[in-house]
């Protein structure tokens, strides 16, 4: 996977973004913790935030989604800078960092707050997205079919401030330990030439 995502890496360009300053992605994946400690590692990042997107209810909380009733997902904010890093390339580490075939779940972590879905802030972020997603479903790289939600970002909600740099200030944590360190440790192996070099 890591090899075919490097080879797309290459033939991309900054133009896809429309290559206008700092820009931002809204991915969600399973557990925001996870993601946030991916993402905070890459080239190109500027800054990462967890939250909510996605649902129907106001200034959600943590209990709130976590009930499965107000329809936001949990999701990571990131803004980035298009000259350092592409869209596009920031999706392909999405997809290979959690799985886009399961519905509603990563792993143990279960419930439509879990669930895959990009939040697109322009035209162009749209057509990158669905043209990553068939290039990926047409090379088998995973045997399923996506299930990954694909929607216009209408508004992100922070989440509250224990949530933010969580793996970074609870390592030792149970679920740090056991979930997001091996996820962290296989990201940084498989994509060693995008890492920052500081954490």
């Amino acid at each position: 996977m890591k090899e075919a995502i490097m080879e797309k890496e290459k033939n991309s360009t900054n133009k896809d973004n429309g290559n206008t300053g700092i820009q931002t992605a809204i991915l969600g994946g399973g557990c925001f913790w996870c993601l946030e400690a991916v993402f905070s590692q890459l080239k190109g990042v500027i800054k990462v935030e967890s939250g909510y997107s996605g649902g129907s209810k106001p200034d959600p909380d943590y209990k709130d989604v976590c009930s499965g009733k107000t329809g936001h997902a949990e999701v990571l904010k990131i803004e980035f800078d298009p000259d350092k890093i592409t869209y596009e390339l920031l999706l392909r580490i999405f997809f290979a960092v959690h799985d886009p075939t399961t519905l509603d779940r990563q792993g143990n972590d279960r419930g439509t707050q879990y669930r895959s879905i990009i939040f697109y802030t322009s035209p162009q972020q749209e057509q990158i997205i669905q043209r990553v997603i068939r290039d990926m479903e047409n090379s088998k790289i995973y045997p399923d079919k996506f299930v990954t939600e694909v929607k216009p970002l209408t508004v992100f909600y922070k989440a509250e401030d224990y949530h933010q740099e969580y793996f970074a200030n609870n390592p030792y944590q149970p679920y740090c330990q056991a979930i997001i360190s091996p996820k962290v440790e296989k990201f940084r192996k498989s994509f060693t030439n995008y890492l920052t070099g500081d954490k």
